[in-house]
């Protein structure tokens, strides 16, 4: 594990050959939520240790439709998800949108989050590299592995060495996503952590409907592939009840099928690490 990730769990006990997971609903909608949330993931990643960050976007700016909701206030949903991480000691993430954001937000939380449409935007990857920050960069849908070496190399530019990239799978045709596996040894490849967003990956955006739909039966399928091809870490959204969230409904994980699920994954990172080279 890179000594920046160690640091940032520091004050976790957890299995350093472990992945480390992020995970949190899309978007902040009540402290009640994400209180929740934070506590039944927290307790699930101490007794199987796994290293986690709480992640909750304080605005939701991507929409596909004008009238969807995006968010509670900026301020306010910040406080709360920096008062989530001091409550259960974890290290918190969400994402910024444009490059005066990125010094806002470095106040409240201790990864920011670089969006996969942005990924590609200078002035925010610059703007998040000086906040001293790790950045967490999404690899744009519409981007290879091999090609997210330029976006590491403006945050490295800019000083900052403490660089993650996530894949999220490619678009297909207009209205769905598939992944390919290539991205994750490429990624890393770059000399940074990759971590699998296994949630977003299954994504059918742009729907006629202006509401994103998703396949979430599918994220297993999708986190074992991303262990087996040497993902660092994991992102799952989830929620206790996906079909009222506000936000990414459609592909998050209902809460209470979590802990089976990264049961397994933990047994299936113990097998991998049996047979590398």
């Amino acid at each position: 594990m890179e000594k920046f990730l160690k640091d940032l769990f520091a004050g976790q006990s957890y299995d350093e050959n472990n992945f480390f997971l992020i995970a949190g609903p899309c978007v902040v909608e009540s402290e009640e939520l994400i209180n929740e949330v934070a506590d039944k993931v927290a307790g699930l990643c101490k007794n199987l240790g796994i290293p986690y960050v709480f992640k909750s976007s304080y605005r939701k700016a991507n929409r596909t439709s004008a009238s969807s909701f995006t968010g509670i206030g900026d301020e306010k949903a910040l406080e709360l998800v920096k008062k989530v991480g001091e409550k259960y000691k974890l290290p918190t993430t969400s994402d910024i949108h444009a490059h005066e954001e990125a010094a806002i937000a470095a106040k409240y939380i201790d990864i920011l989050q670089i969006p996969a449409f942005l990924c590609r935007q200078t002035d925010l990857l610059e703007a998040a590299a000086l906040t001293g920050k790790i950045v967490n960069v999404k690899k744009g849908q519409f981007l290879s592995g091999p090609s997210m070496k330029f976006a590491a190399e403006k945050i490295r530019n800019a000083g900052n060495n403490k660089v993650i990239l996530t894949e999220r799978g490619n678009t297909f045709g207009y209205q769905d996503l598939v992944v390919d596996y290539r991205n994750i040894p490429w990624m890393k490849a770059h000399g940074t952590p990759v971590v699998m967003d296994c949630t977003h990956s299954l994504q059918q955006p742009n729907q006629t409907s202006g509401v994103t739909g998703g396949n979430p039966q599918l994220i297993g399928t999708i986190a074992k592939a991303a262990i087996a091809t040497g993902a660092d870490g994991l992102f799952i959204e989830t929620h206790p009840n996906p079909a009222a969230a506000k936000s990414d409904g459609a592909n998050m994980l209902q809460l209470d099928l979590l802990e089976g699920l990264l049961s397994q994954l933990v047994k299936l990172r113990k097998t991998i690490s049996q047979f590398k080279e």
